[in-house]
């Protein structure tokens, strides 16, 4: 099975920039976008032989996540527990035979860290959520978490140590969630890549100079260790200040 998640910064502009041509080289089983920015009928897009589920904002032109598959999941979940009635798009849960995905565009703590007692009362939410999910059955967890987790995933990490998406809260709280039985599949098949990222600043030569941060996750449950194939980083495609990432995992191995 292969999966992509993109935060695409703009649907609308995204599709402009070439994501309908890159969607259809990929022909991925799954395909999980953050950030719409959209609202229900603002856009239509054609994707033969794929089920489209969409999480929107409130907010106009803010957040928002939406998921394209090509197997029809037993059940679709908006928001978490609590968040069930989040009013920013922010996560999706589609429960499949073999196990559940949750795509998700992790809030940010903004520049001046104000968000942050926010972010970290979301983040323990969500992971609550997802131990809970894997109790019942493997989980496949992605999206734009807003995080590095070590100093390799960020090309300047001692200039950024304290900045948003980059303080040992945030970090931390990573931590947690990987000790508490999941895998960042990236880090874990690729344990020494360096300048590998999947966002960059829209400030001048900055994507150019791969001045980066790697913020875009696949994390699995620890035990689809065995079934992991693929992670892999396409920064080559445009089209957004993030780049898609890929897994490849044999699903057909998949035991609850």
């Amino acid at each position: 099975m292969k999966l992509i998640s993109w935060n695409v910064n703009g649907l609308r502009a995204c599709v402009k920039k070439g994501f309908l041509d890159y969607f259809g080289e990929q022909d991925a089983d799954i395909f999980c976008i953050q950030e719409t920015k959209l609202q229900s009928g603002q856009i239509e897009l054609e994707l033969e032989g794929y089920h489209q589920y969409w999480n929107y904002a409130l907010k106009k032109g803010y957040s928002g996540t939406a998921v394209f598959t090509k197997e029809k999941p037993l059940s679709v979940k908006y928001g978490v527990g609590d968040l069930d009635t989040e009013d920013e798009g922010r996560i999706l849960t589609l429960e499949f035979p073999q196990f559940y995905l949750v795509n998700v565009y992790a809030p940010n703590a903004q520049r001046d860290l104000a968000r942050l007692p926010f972010r970290m009362d979301w983040e323990a939410r969500m992971r609550d959520y997802l131990i809970q999910l894997n109790q019942v059955k493997p989980v496949i967890f992605c999206g734009d978490l807003n995080v590095a987790h070590q100093n390799i995933d960020i090309r300047n990490f001692k200039t950024n140590v304290g900045n948003s998406g980059f303080t040992d809260e945030e970090r931390g709280e990573m931590t947690a969630l990987l000790n508490a039985g999941f895998i960042d599949t990236f880090r874990h098949l690729n344990p020494e890549v360096e300048h590998a990222y999947t966002w960059w600043s829209y400030m001048r030569n900055v994507r150019e100079r791969n001045i980066g941060w790697r913020i875009d996750y696949f994390i699995v449950s620890e035990r689809l260790n065995h079934l992991l194939k693929t992670a892999d980083i396409h920064p080559h495609i445009m089209g957004s200040d993030h780049c898609p990432i890929v897994l490849e995992l044999d699903v057909t191995g998949i035991t609850a």
